[in-house]
C-alpha cells in the first residue's frame, strides 16, 4: 500500500527533493527523447507554486507518488513559491513540450488573480494543457468565539465594523468574503494574511472576528470547538461539514472554492498526455489517494481536462462580473 507523506515529513524532507528535481529538470531540458512512445525518458518533474508542506504541495506529493508506480519511473516534486504560482506556471509553460515536466495548477491563479494583478503579469490556462482535474478544496467562513457570531445572520445584524482576515490579496478567500460583505451590506475591515494559517491563528486569538480559508486547515480549531463555522461558499454543502449552510443557501451568490489539475506545457503529444492520464486515474482508484482526500477534507473533482479549462474560464468571467457589479478591487488598493 502507497503511505503518502506527511505535512511534517514532507518539511524535512523538501530540500533534497528539490535538488533531485533540479537536476532531473536539467537533464531534459538539455533534450529529452521526442520520440513519445518511449516516454517517460527520465524522471518527471512536478512543479509546484506554493511553499512545501501547503495544501497544493501536499497534493503534488499524492497525486506524484502514485503515477510515479503505474510509469515506472521517479515523479519528484520540486516547490518554486512567488506571485501565487504564477512563477512556477510561467517556467513550466516555458519548458519543452514533452511530458517530462508537470505542473500543479491551481485555479485562483487562472480565475482570480488577474483581478488584482496586471494582464502582464497574469496567468492564461490556454498556455497549458491541462491533463485533469484533481479535487475540490472548500472556503468555510469561520468566527472567533469572543465574537459573539453563531451564524451569518448574527454577522448581517451585527449593524457595526467587523474586521475580517483572508489569506492574501488575489485569493479566494478575499474574494469570497469581500464579495459576501457587499451583497450582505455588512461594514468590514479586510486583513491580509500571506497564507490560511496566520488568518486561521488571528481568528483564534480575536485578532480578527472572522476568516475565510480552506477547510482542511480550520477543520481541527472546528472539531475543537475553538471557532465556529458560519457557512461554506461552494455550490453545495461540503460533505465533511453537513450541518453548515452554504453562501448561496443563506442569499448570497457567492461560489468560491479552490481547484487544483495537473497541467504540461502547450503542444505535449497526445499520446504521452494519454499516458499520463493513466496513471493518474490509476492513482485516483487507490485506496491509499482515496483515503488522504478525506484526511484532508478534500472533494475529488476528477474531470477532464478539457472540463477544468470549460470551468475555469466560466468561474473568471463570474468573479471578474460580480467584483464588477460591486466594485470591488482585490488588488490591496481601496
Amino acid at each position: 500500500m502507497m503511505h503518502f507523506p506527511t505535512r511534517r515529513a514532507v518539511l524535512g524532507t523538501a530540500s533534497a527533493i528539490t535538488l533531485l528535481a533540479l537536476a532531473a529538470c536539467g537533464n531534459v531540458a538539455g533534450g529529452g527523447s521526442k520520440d513519445s512512445s518511449k516516454y517517460p525518458s527520465g524522471p518527471i518533474s512536478v512543479t509546484v507554486g506554493q511553499a512545501a508542506g501547503g495544501s497544493t504541495d501536499l497534493i503534488a506529493r499524492a497525486v506524484a507518488e502514485g503515477a510515479s508506480k503505474t510509469l515506472g519511473t521517479p515523479m519528484p516534486v520540486v516547490n518554486k513559491p512567488g506571485a501565487n504560482g504564477a512563477l512556477a506556471t510561467k517556467e513550466v509553460a516555458g519548458k519543452p513540450a514533452d511530458g517530462q515536466n508537470l505542473l500543479l495548477v491551481t485555479a485562483s491563479l487562472v480565475t482570480i488573480t488577474p483581478l488584482a494583478v496586471t494582464a502582464d503579469e497574469a496567468v492564461n490556462i490556454d498556455d497549458l494543457d491541462i491533463i485533469t482535474g484533481l479535487s475540490q478544496d472548500d472556503y468555510v467562513l469561520v468566527a472567533s468565539p469572543q465574537s459573539g457570531f453563531k451564524s451569518i445572520k448574527d454577522v448581517t445584524s451585527a449593524g457595526r465594523n467587523i474586521t475580517f482576515g483572508t489569506t492574501g490579496v488575489g485569493t479566494g478567500s478575499q474574494l469570497a468574503q469581500t464579495v459576501l460583505f457587499k451583497q450582505a451590506n455588512v461594514k468590514g475591515t479586510d486583513v491580509p494574511f500571506d497564507s490560511g494559517k496566520p488568518a486561521l491563528t488571528a481568528v483564534l486569538g480575536n485578532q480578527v472576528e472572522l476568516a475565510t480559508i480552506q477547510l482542511g486547515e480550520a477543520m481541527p480549531q472546528i472539531q475543537a470547538g475553538k471557532v465556529a463555522p458560519l457557512l461554506v461558499f461552494s455550490e453545495e454543502r461540503n460533505t465533511f461539514l453537513p450541518d453548515v449552510p452554504t453562501a448561496k443557501e443563506s442569499g448570497y451568490d457567492v461560489p468560491v472554492a479552490q481547484y487544483r489539475a495537473v497541467a504540461a506545457p502547450k503542444g505535449t503529444p497526445q499520446d504521452v498526455k494519454d499516458k499520463l492520464l493513466a496513471a493518474f486515474k490509476e492513482t485516483f482508484k487507490s485506496e491509499a489517494y482515496q483515503e488522504f482526500n478525506k484526511k484532508n477534507m478534500l472533494t475529488p473533482k476528477e474531470v477532464s481536462g478539457e472540463e477544468v479549462v470549460t470551468q475555469w474560464k466560466d468561474y473568471a468571467a463570474k468573479y471578474k462580473s460580480l467584483v464588477e457589479k460591486y466594485d470591488i478591487s482585490l488588488s490591496g488598493t481601496k
